[in-house]
Formats: C-alpha cells, sequence, structure tokens
C-alpha cells in the first residue's frame, strides 16, 4: 500500500461499536495507545474489520488541534 499521507500507522483493532449508518473502530497502534475513527458501515464491511485483525490508520489532515484547560 502506498500513500501520501505521512501519518500512517500501523495496529491491531481492538473495538467495533456498530450503529445503524456508522462504526466507531478503536485501532491499538502501540501499547495502550489507541486511535478511534467513525466510519460508514459499509466501509467497515468492505475492509473486513475485526476485532484482532491488523489495520491501518491513515491520518492526512492539515491542521491538528491541540487543546488544554
Amino acid at each position: 500500500m502506498k500513500l501520501s499521507a505521512s501519518n500512517v500507522f500501523k495496529g491491531i483493532v481492538k473495538s467495533i461499536d456498530m450503529g445503524a449508518v456508522n462504526v466507531e473502530v478503536a485501532v491499538e497502534v502501540a501499547p495502550g495507545l489507541e486511535i478511534t475513527s467513525i466510519i460508514t458501515k459499509k466501509s467497515c464491511e468492505n475492509l473486513g474489520l475485526a476485532v484482532g485483525k491488523e489495520a491501518f490508520v491513515v491520518i492526512k489532515a492539515s491542521n491538528v488541534m491541540i487543546g488544554t484547560e
């Protein structure tokens, strides 16, 4: 797989929370570090995502925000 995105993380699917239209997928990219994404149910099915399966998290954004209180 070749992508123009510079932020690609390989990990393991830890959870899949299926909704009516969208799915929340959590991927563990390092011990104790998860990245969560909301994708369409159709995309989840097409990718064959399942808990325990290897997956890639691809982040392509021109702005990444950080906040504190």
